[in-house]
Parts: C-alpha cells; structure tokens; sequence
C-alpha cells in the first residue's frame, strides 16, 4: 500500500489544496492530511475549526485520513509507515522553497517528496491570500471548496 502525507496549516484549506488531494489520490492508496501544530504561526482558525472543515469534505472517502502532528515532517511520515511527502507549487518561488525542504528530508531520512504544479486556475490562490482577503471583510468563498 503506497502511503502518503500531505502536510500544511491548512488556515484555510483552499480549492488549490482539494485540487491537490483529488489528483495525489490517483497515485497513492492512502492520504493523511496532516496539519502541523506550529505555535510560532498565527492562524485566523483555530487547529480543531481547520480538521473539522476537511474532515467534512473527505468524511465519505476511507482512503484519506485528517490528522494534526508537532514536530518534523519526517518523524511523523516515519511515525505512519508513509514513504512519500506530498506537496504543491503554484510558482518558481515555491519550487524553490520546496525543492530544498525535500532536498533535507530525503538526506534525513529517505523519504521521497512529490512535488505537484498547481493546475493554472488555481495558481493564484494562497491560504495567506485568503486570510488577507477576510481580514478585511471580502468575500473568500470563491476560494474555498
């Protein structure tokens, strides 16, 4: 069984990061979306407000499994049996980012990174592009699944 881990803050989780769930799980069997518990990070909902959201998208769908973790990345793939990490690019910046962040993963501990180009109409939309939106009263549902 191929195991993957989505992992993110998912404040919020967008119709980016759905369009992402739906195209990893023609390659994997299995998805934890994996939130991070960062307590350095603020965020506009609260850990449980953000599993509650996914977990109602995905509630009918055995194959995907909505968990929150601290630590590395890494640990908790290890933790789970998941040999691939699952993440999304939408630009050269976050390839970048990405790159080198699965660059140290693999060097720590063997795990392969899939990195995902975002489908074009969805390029645009960034959780902090949301947050940014809602914090000054704008509608943000076109952005949201």
């Amino acid at each position: 069984m191929r195991t993957a881990i989505f992992p993110g803050t998912f404040d919020p989780f967008t119709l980016g990061h759905e369009a992402l769930v739906r195209r990893v799980l023609s390659i994997v069997d299995e998805l934890y979306i994996a939130i991070g518990v960062n307590t350095e990070k603020r965020t506009m909902h609260t850990l449980e407000e953000r599993m509650n959201r996914i977990v109602s998208l995905y509630k009918d769908d055995p194959r995907i499994h909505v968990v929150s973790y601290e630590g590395l990345t890494t640990d908790f793939a290890q933790s789970i049996g998941a040999k691939l990490i699952v993440r999304g690019v939408r630009n050269a910046i976050d390839f970048e980012y990405e790159r080198n962040i699965a660059d140290i993963n693999r060097m720590l501990t063997g795990i392969e990174t899939i990195l995902l180009i975002s489908e074009p109409q969805f390029a645009a939309i960034s959780s902090s592009m949301v947050r940014e939106l809602a914090h000054f009263g704008k509608d943000i549902s076109p952005y949201l699944p």
